[in-house]
């Protein structure tokens, strides 16, 4: 792009809606940040738009779990099993997915996002148990979601959140405000993981990235104020994140089915 201003306004522009994404509904980020690093930003590597939004991805989470905190929406005990499990799997999908072919990946991550989005649909009338959290009954059941999404994490380069806020529910009953504070832990615990795989390999635009973390502190206090608004309705979050995930996953494969 040759207007060096409209580059930096579109970096900016794209990671506040990532940060919006990760305040609302505690995930999304990197299911937005790689393809618009892609296709918008104009990222050449698809692994350097995975390395790079990793990291980017990461540092939104802590801005936003900073406001689910002050809002007591974080289950702290299950955000440290989770993350605790999965920080192993996230480094050794790391290393897989390096190994796989960049289109390839896109395409295999769109697919996955698409099999989440219609879970969640299915799953949108649940309201969950406000009192509920982790203990000794549920523990290995959420540290065995938090091991696979790890490894899912790392392998497709992403924060993990849209897979973390439907596992931290199926495993513990908690409601999704919950679940979406809570997943922030182990969003930011995962990107880091995968980032620091990455930038020993050099896959990270160190300036892109400080541009994605500026518009994306941004975005993640917008988005956590409208979560706590949403979540009075009943589905309203979890209806919105499947749209975003159909939404995003179908421009993808057509992207990548289309050669672009």
């Amino acid at each position: 792009m040759s207007d060096p201003l409209l580059q930096t306004g579109l970096e900016i522009f794209s990671g506040s809606l990532v940060g919006f994404t990760l305040g609302l509904i505690g995930g999304g980020g990197s299911i937005l940040a790689v393809p618009l690093m892609v296709y918008l930003v104009g990222v050449a590597n698809p692994h350097v738009a995975i390395g790079t939004s990793a990291l980017a991805v990461a540092i939104n989470a802590l801005v936003g779990l900073a406001q689910h905190a002050r809002a007591h929406t974080v289950k702290w005990r299950c955000a440290a099993i989770f993350a605790s499990c999965g920080v192993l799997g996230a480094f050794i999908g790391a290393a897989l997915g390096k190994a796989v072919d960049g289109k390839k990946l896109l395409l295999c991550f769109a697919i996955l996002m698409i099999g989440v989005g219609i879970l969640m649909l299915r799953g949108r009338r649940n309201e969950g148990c406000p009192g509920a959290s982790c203990n000794r009954d549920n523990a290995a059941k959420v540290a065995g979601y938090g091991a696979g999404t790890g490894l899912l994490s790392g392998f497709f380069g992403i924060g993990g959140g849209f897979l973390i806020v439907p596992g931290l529910i199926a495993s513990t009953g908690m409601p999704i405000l919950n679940a979406v504070g809570t997943s922030l832990v182990a969003v930011s615990a995962f990107g880091l993981s995968t980032a620091a795989s990455y930038m020993i390999s050099g896959y990270v635009d160190w300036s892109l990235a400080g541009l994605f973390i500026l518009g994306g502190a941004l975005g993640s206090l917008l988005g956590t104020r409208v979560a706590r608004s949403m979540a009075q309705s009943k589905g309203a979050l979890t209806i919105f994140f499947a749209c975003v995930i159909f939404c995003v996953a179908t421009y993808m494969i057509w992207q990548c089915l289309s050669g672009r």
